[in-house]
């Protein structure tokens, strides 16, 4: 796969980002319906508390956009280059509550593209990744789930991301006890980053 290629504004997280076959972009209002219907899906949803209303979603993408504002980086929505088909978001955010963290890498894909087994999801998360450490500069990039997600995980290790059981904790969403409470949290450092680009 190429080096994701980032257009203009590269010292912005508002940069359109596009690798092989995946553009990531900021939210547009056409992109809310399917990103309600996404979000409305069982498979997709499965390691998430809850479903959610087109309203919630609507106050998601708000809150979103607002932290490109706040934080300088934020959650793009990813679509198919040739068709423009939306299949979910990727990205980096910050984890609130872990203060001793960098910025993280979050996001969630459509069902259907993660079922073909195309890689759509590690194309863009590599792309996100590459972006926070070679556009931002970050020192390091964690990612997290609950132990059961293992399609989220099989990404961070192809990513090339580890698991240290020391970084592993409970989530505050979910209520205590549940199975999404525990969460396993993997990383990366800029200095272990595959892309030659980066300087150790």
């Amino acid at each position: 796969m190429a080096t994701p290629k980032v257009g203009r504004g590269q010292n912005s997280a508002a940069a359109l980002l596009a690798t092989d076959r995946l553009r990531l972009r900021r939210f547009r209002p056409q992109d809310r319906a399917p990103f309600a219907t996404l979000n409305a899906d069982r498979e997709v949803m499965a390691h998430f508390p809850a479903l959610m209303s087109r309203e919630e979603i609507g106050a998601l993408v708000d809150r979103i956009e607002a932290g490109f504002s706040k934080d300088g980086l934020g959650l793009w929505a990813v679509e198919v280059i040739g068709s423009g088909e939306f299949i979910g978001f990727t990205g980096l955010s910050i984890p609130r509550g872990r203060g001793s963290l960098h910025p993280g890498g979050g996001g969630r894909l459509a069902a259907g593209a993660l079922r073909l087994g195309q890689g759509c999801a590690t194309e863009a998360a590599r792309a996100a990744l590459d972006f926070g450490f070679v556009a931002l500069g970050l020192p390091e990039l964690v990612s997290f789930t609950s132990p059961g997600n293992e399609r989220s995980i099989a990404v961070m290790r192809r990513l090339g991301m580890t698991r240290g059981p020391k970084g592993d904790f409970e989530h505050p969403r979910p209520l205590p006890g549940s199975r999404l409470s525990h969460h396993v949290l993997y990383r990366v450092t800029r200095r272990r980053w595959p892309d030659r680009k980066v300087a150790g």
